[in-house]
């Protein structure tokens, strides 16, 4: 069973991040063994202390910058953003939700995405759009152009994109989206689009079995981060229609890393080779394998370059 954070002990992790001392509780001792900071607690006469203040995401102010509609919930721990999110009811609100920590952060195909307290970006986001989930074949890389485009506008020049909507360099996987989706009455969708980013800390090999690499650098906050990617989700689902994938085939081509070389993608139990020829328009992988053009749809394939 999921263990989450009582009112009191989000209180005190709070005072605690922002460098303050509190009473030596089990109260506070047990939400610093949930969120993993044991070992950052310094003991004193006066309670405890962190040794180095930990930078939390601004609510206020992400709140005070997203679009008008949008209502932002932030949590120092939670299961999952997206399964918060996805558990309440249908409603026209749009809904925004950031966690400090996941006990149950996923990926696509399953995969556990693992983030330690306060270093790394959790982000999930609600939202309708008035066509139905059959029309929305392109959404997830239209939505992996915007986040890519969102960073590189902040000066993460070297951020790309992998089919068919990782985050990454030459390095490594930077992040994942993770998009869920229910069909409401009528022609209308229910989308939530849940995002991981390694800012401050990346995952070992051995915990996700891929190489991965963080941004790194104290360009921008998280807070910032937050806000830039849920004014690029918000605008996606308030404007995208299938007509406009045709021009974001061109924008995809000059994100996409993979794009021109030689790949692999494995499919079930078959391996195909090819040269990476960009997206259809329906968001599409497509192959040039030896000359025959193949389109491999998003959830079935994994990526990976020929040499890895």
């Amino acid at each position: 069973m999921f263990l989450a954070l009582s009112v009191n002990q989000n209180k005190l992790i709070t005072k605690l991040c922002n460098g303050e001392v509190v009473p030596d509780s089990k109260d506070a001792q047990q939400a610093l063994s949930l969120l993993g900071l044991d070992d950052q607690v310094v003991r004193s006469k006066n309670g405890l202390h962190l040794a180095k203040t930990i930078r939390l995401i601004d609510a206020a102010r992400v709140q005070g910058a997203v679009n008008a509609g949008v209502t932002f919930e932030h949590h120092l721990l939670i299961d999952s953003t997206n399964n918060a999110l996805m558990a309440k009811p249908p409603s026209k609100n749009r809904l925004a939700c950031v966690a400090e920590m996941q006990g149950a952060g996923r990926g696509r195909r399953g995969r556990a995405w693992v983030s330690p307290f306060g270093q790394n970006l959790a982000l999930s986001f609600i939202g309708d759009i008035d066509l139905a989930m059959n029309q929305l074949g392109g959404l997830s890389v239209v939505i992996g152009i915007e986040l890519a485009q969102a960073l590189r506008d902040l000066g993460f020049e070297e951020v790309g994109l992998k089919w068919p909507n990782d985050l990454v360099t030459q390095a490594g996987k930077l992040g994942g989206v993770l998009i869920e989706l229910d069909q409401l009455p009528g022609r209308s969708s229910r989308v939530c689009v849940g995002v991981g980013l390694n800012v401050t800390v990346a995952p070992s090999f051995q915990e996700i079995d891929q190489m991965a690499v963080a941004l790194g650098r104290e360009l921008v906050s998280r807070t910032e981060l937050a806000i830039r990617f849920i004014d690029a989700i918000d605008t996606v689902l308030s404007q995208f229609s299938p007509v406009m994938m045709s021009q974001y085939q061109a924008r995809w081509a000059s994100l996409d890393l993979f794009y021109g070389k030689s790949v692999r993608v494995l499919q079930g139990d078959e391996v195909v080779m090819g040269r990476d020829d960009g997206i259809d328009m329906t968001g599409r992988l497509v192959l040039d394998v030896e000359g025959d053009l193949r389109a491999f749809n998003a959830g079935e394939v994994s990526l990976r370059g020929s040499e890895l």
